[in-house]
């Protein structure tokens, strides 16, 4: 029986090589990485293929015969994530793809009735509604959570005035309210769905979460490692001042300290991404011991 074919947008990207990982692990599939940088590729894809969101008929060739797609953007990159996704869209329906999974995230505007302003996550959950319409025989949304990676990444721990080193953020570090997981797991999660699309294409709500945990839960974690790390709480408006843009995380803090990172009543979609994806997800005790 031949294998279906699953493209992946954005495979040289975090979410991209766990999800081409897991779906070559997986063995049903065979895995196209969809990249700008074809030449360069150095992943476990079956094939690879020049792609750029920002070219429909790039997408038309790289889409030719699959039987899916997994499309992420990157709002850092390019913030015009609509455009980006209405071209994946358009190069879809010509293409004849059966199976569209989205990388989104929780409507901040929404949940919080406009209490705060995180473009990176409402953007992406405002273009959810253009998947559904696009008339897909499956569809399906996929919530990375906050990553492992961001604290060796852009959110890692920095030295302080006094002397220790840790994190500076607006966000209560006793509530537990930050879904947590290693952004590779990402990929059982979306092999899951593929394998799964009777369950999962009906445009089911995937949220990955390895776990739910408070900062200070996180410091324990590094503790028992044997690293120390400070946590110093300040107000939105003291860390909006910290760099360019810091006021957007702030909203995100806050935002993740009154809702949860996934938002409320979002237990059901936790629960969904956990039987879809059948292997068990890193904690972070455990990405802590393999990355430090």
């Amino acid at each position: 029986m031949e294998k279906k074919t699953i493209v992946v947008i954005g495979a040289t990207g975090l979410q991209g090589k766990g999800v081409v990982n897991a779906l070559d692990e997986q063995g049903s599939f065979n895995v196209i990485a969809a990249t700008r940088r074809p030449d360069n590729y150095s992943g476990k894809a079956n094939e690879v293929a020049y792609a750029d969101l920002n070219d429909v008929s790039s997408l038309i060739a790289a889409f030719k015969n699959a039987y899916g797609v997994f499309v992420v953007t990157n709002f850092l990159e390019n913030q015009d994530e609509r455009s980006l996704v209405i071209n994946a869209i358009e190069a879809s329906k010509k293409t004849g793809i059966r199976h569209f999974v989205w990388s989104t995230l929780p409507d901040v505007e929404s949940i919080s009735k406009g209490a705060f302003n995180v473009p990176f996550f409402t953007g992406k959950a405002k273009i959810n509604q253009l998947v559904k319409d696009a008339g897909f025989r499956y569809h399906t949304f996929v919530q990375p959570p906050f990553y492992f990676q961001n604290f060796t990444g852009m959110l890692a721990p920095q030295p302080k005035e006094d002397g220790s080193t840790g994190w500076t953020f607006p966000i209560d570090p006793a509530k537990k309210t930050i879904h947590l997981g290693d952004i590779n797991d990402l990929g059982k999660v979306v092999t899951g769905a593929f394998l799964q699309p009777e369950k999962t294409g009906n445009g089911s709500t995937l949220s990955f979460s390895a776990q739910l945990s408070s900062f200070n839960e996180i410091l324990e974690a590094y503790s028992k490692n044997g690293k120390t790390y400070s946590f110093t709480q300040v107000t939105a408006e003291v860390f909006s001042t910290f760099f360019l843009g810091a006021d957007l995380y702030a909203n995100m803090f806050n935002y993740m300290e009154k809702y949860t990172y996934m938002g409320p009543d979002s237990d059901k979609n936790i629960s969904l991404a956990q039987e879809i994806a059948k292997d068990k997800f890193v904690t972070l005790n455990e990405w802590i011991k393999q990355n430090n």
